[in-house]
Parts: structure tokens; C-alpha cells; sequence
């Protein structure tokens, strides 16, 4: 009873997280005049400073110490603080300029440059079913490229920002409020000097537009903390193949607000791109899925066989075929 309980509450919790993550391009839009520069500074220092607190209530400090003495994660760390800024700062510009559904199609072709990614820098060997989504997204960057008049670069720069993020967290491994700090902590003297500039050449609009207005700006860091916060809750009680698939939340919620609520306009060549990319996607997921229960079938077998050789133990097992690899997870953070 327990164990249905805490997997009801982490897909509870998947689906805050990724809800979240979906609905944010509402919240973008209500910053203006702010500039996407001067939005993104603010959601670094105040990131920092929920983040902060929320460790200090948390009393997990001993991170910090150890993480020091590496300079190698440091590096790291610094790298995906990089890449986390282009991604962000891409994202805010995208959907104030009107861009959601761009931005959309960014997370829903992220999986497929993750698995390029592994191909071509971690010399993973694909599947069939791989090979086809990769074959078949690559044929719908074509079209949407023809679609828009130009390479969809909004959609391709936030998915390999937010795969190279993936990639270095994961040779990283931390935790995903730990490695939020370090990040925003790396962040922070840039973005902080760069709000002190905007103040001191007049060009800042925090406290000039009311007081609502500037706790929106403060809100930047919750709204970056609390999706985090319930996806790393969701993640220590449901399987990745369930993140895997309620990380396409995010992007049909995007997808659906650029087209119902922004109104942004759809020709046929762009839902012939969608359909390809969602064809691909769905060829991906069927591949995750049958391989999942495939190596649960087999690991039943094996530790079966085990069994049976514990009491027998002049039984010889029965051979079994070499497990494929699973496909490559979800990522573990999304950020937008």
C-alpha cells in the first residue's frame, strides 16, 4: 500500500513538475516592459536566493565543501551554467517576442538530439527504432525549415543547449537543488552586476513600475525552484520510463498555448513538421517502452534461474540473450 501510494504521489508530483514547466510561457509575458536581458539577471539572483534558503532550512551544506575540492565539477558546473543561460535566455526572448510554439518544438525535438548526441560524442549504438525517430525528426527540421523560410534556429538552439545541459549533469551527478545553487551561484556576480549597470544608466524597471511588478521580477526564482523541487520528488518515487513519458507534457502545454491562447499562426507545412517530429516521438517511446519490458521480463527469468540453481544446485541455468540497452533517459531537469 505504501509503494502505491508514494508512486501516486511521485506521478503527482511529475505532473506538477512538468505542468509547471508547460504553463511558464504565461508568466514570461507578464514582466514586460522588462527586456528578456534584464528578466533573465533577475531569475538568476533570485534563484539563488530561494535556492539558498531552501538548503539552509534543509541543512545540506556538506556539498559545498566537497564540490570545492573538485575542480574538475567545478569546470563542469561553470560549463553548464553556460549553457543553462543560453538556454534560458533563448526561451524568455522566444515567448515574449511571440515565438511559444518555436519554443515548443525545442523540448519536443530535445530527445532526439539527446540520442544524436550520444551517437556521435558518447559512441552509443542505436536501434532500429532509433535510427528511424533520428531519421524522422531530421526530415522534420527540413520541413518546418522550408515552413518558416529558415533553419527553425529558436527550437534547434534550446534543444542543443538543453541537451549539452543534460549531457554535463550527468557527468556531474548531483542533486538537482545542489547542482541549481552551484549553477545560479557561478551566475550570480554576472547577473547581479549586469542589473546594477541597467540601474545606473537608467535603464532598470524593477521598482519603477509599482510594487507588483517587481515582486513578479523576485518570482522569477520560485518560478524556477518550485517545478525543480517536485521533480525531484516525482524522480525518487516513479521509473524514468514515467518521467520519460510525462516529460512531454511541457511542450504539448507550450504547443497549446501558442496555438489557443497566443493565437500563433499554424500553415500546413508546420503541422506537417509537428506531425513528423510527433511521429518520430512516437516511434521513440514505443522502442522505450517494449525494450523496458523486455529487460524486466528477462531480469524475471534470470533471477528465476537463480532461484532454481539455489536449490539445485547441480541445475544449469538456461542461456539468455545479451539484454539490449535500454534508450537514453529523459532528462533529468527541465528548465525552461
Amino acid at each position: 500500500m505504501k509503494s502505491q501510494n508514494e508512486q501516486r504521489a511521485g506521478l503527482l508530483y511529475g505532473i506538477g513538475a512538468y505542468g509547471m514547466w508547460g504553463l511558464v510561457p504565461l508568466f514570461w509575458p507578464l514582466l514586460k516592459p522588462s527586456g528578456a536581458m534584464e528578466i533573465l539577471a533577475h531569475r538568476m539572483v533570485w534563484s539563488l536566493a530561494i535556492v539558498a534558503v531552501a538548503l539552509l532550512v534543509m541543512k545540506q551544506w556538506g556539498w559545498v565543501r566537497e564540490l570545492v575540492r573538485q575542480p574538475r565539477k567545478l569546470g563542469l558546473i561553470s560549463l553548464a551554467a553556460t549553457v543553462i543561460t543560453v538556454n534560458w535566455g533563448v526561451y524568455i526572448w522566444a515567448v515574449n517576442l511571440g515565438h511559444v510554439v518555436e519554443a515548443s518544438l525545442g523540448y519536443f525535438i530535445n530527445p532526439l538530439v539527446t540520442i544524436a548526441m550520444g551517437v556521435l560524442l558518447l559512441k552509443e549504438r542505436l536501434r532500429p527504432a532509433q535510427w528511424a525517430a533520428v531519421g524522422i525528426g531530421f526530415g522534420a527540421v527540413l520541413v518546418l525549415a522550408i515552413g518558416y523560410g529558415r533553419p527553425p534556429w529558436i527550437s534547434l538552439t534550446l534543444a542543443f543547449s538543453f541537451a549539452t545541459y543534460g549531457l554535463v549533469k550527468k557527468k556531474v551527478n548531483i542533486g538537482g537543488l545542489e547542482s541549481l545553487a552551484a549553477e545560479t551561484a557561478i551566475q550570480f556576480l554576472p547577473a547581479l552586476g549586469f542589473l546594477l549597470w541597467l540601474g545606473a544608466n537608467g535603464s532598470s524597471t524593477f521598482g519603477f513600475h509599482g510594487a507588483g511588478h517587481a515582486a513578479l521580477l523576485a518570482a522569477t526564482g520560485v518560478v524556477t525552484a518550485a517545478p525543480l523541487v517536485c521533480f525531484g520528488a516525482a524522480a525518487i518515487r516513479v521509473p524514468l520510463s514515467t518521467l520519460g513519458l510525462l516529460q512531454y507534457l511541457a511542450p504539448v502545454f507550450q504547443f497549446l498555448l501558442g496555438i489557443l491562447y497566443f493565437h500563433e499562426a499554424m500553415p500546413a507545412e508546420r503541422w506537417a513538421g509537428f506531425a513528423l517530429v510527433w511521429l518520430a516521438l512516437t516511434c521513440l517511446t514505443w522502442d522505450a517502452l517494449r525494450t523496458a519490458r523486455r529487460n524486466k521480463a528477462q531480469a524475471v527469468r534470470l533471477a528465476a534461474d537463480a532461484a532454481l540453481m539455489t536449490a539445485q544446485p547441480g541445475t544449469a541455468p538456461v542461456p539468455e540473450a545479451t539484454a539490449t540497452a535500454p534508450a537514453p533517459a529523459a532528462q533529468p531537469d527541465r528548465t525552461a
